[in-house]
């Protein structure tokens, strides 16, 4: 599930496309990272969650092509026992000069032993999404539904805002906010707020340390919001791009 100051945020950095020319380059990163707690769109799903992931990405006839995967292990809040999750991860975009329009696939696959002791809150899934965005100069936009295609997921979709101050030619603060809102249900979920410092010490590596801020508007009690509550994370992200 991913810390979902990060599902889309993965794929976002991954999206990043080089110029095209009629033999497309290809961009890759690695990255690995820590998390005092596992936040996906506003649930608290675990603790101490470890990370690992890659991304690789290109242009191919004025589409942008994306993939991955991404591998977390943490102290699970829903088995009470440590879980290890892999997602897998494509994307499909297209700039449209008003807006860019995309088309994803995520796959969350668990550990057998989590799977044994979960509740309905967790088991492999598989998800769509569609999602366009816009930069509007003083921020980026953008609005994304996901369809859970095995479970029901209430119809989730994300509305996000995002803006990045550069600091120095080597530092530079990301501010993202996004509000998650369950379409089935008519109501929202949770607002979450994050802050990341990027600090390029290297020409093709980053560390980014960061801290998010979720506030709860949501405890309905026929969806996964049920008991949720106001969360704070920290961590960090060690990134190399090449």
């Amino acid at each position: 599930m991913q810390n979902y100051c990060k599902t889309i945020g993965a794929l976002a950095a991954a999206s990043a496309l080089v110029a095209g020319n009629a033999n497309a380059e290809v961009e890759y990163e690695l990255h690995t990272g820590y998390s005092s707690e596992y936040l996906f769109r506003g649930i608290d799903t675990g603790d101490d969650l470890i990370e690992v992931g890659a991304d690789v990405a290109t242009e191919w006839n004025g589409l942008g092509l994306s993939a991955g995967a991404w591998y977390g292990s943490f102290d699970s809040a829903t088995t009470a026992s440590d879980t290890d999750e892999l997602d897998l991860y494509a994307e499909v975009s297209k700039d449209l000069g008003f807006l860019k329009a995309s088309v994803g696939y995520i796959a969350y696959i668990y550990n057998q032993a989590a799977l044994n002791k979960a509740t309905d809150n967790l088991g492999d899934t598989q998800e769509v999404y569609f999602s366009v965005a816009r930069d509007f100069g003083f921020a980026e936009a953008s609005l994304t539904y996901f369809w859970d295609i095995e479970n029901g997921n209430n119809g989730y979709s994300e509305l996000a805002l995002s803006r990045s101050f550069e600091l120095s030619p080597c530092l530079a603060l990301n501010v993202g906010t996004n509000v998650g809102y369950l379409v089935d249900e008519g109501q929202a979920t949770a607002w979450t707020t994050k802050l990341a410092l990027d600090w390029g010490f290297a020409e093709h590596a980053k560390l980014s340390p960061f801290v998010a801020v979720s506030v709860a508007l949501s405890d309905d009690n026929d969806t996964a919001y049920l008991g949720s509550g106001n969360e704070f994370v920290a961590g960090s992200m060690l990134s190399v791009s090449f």
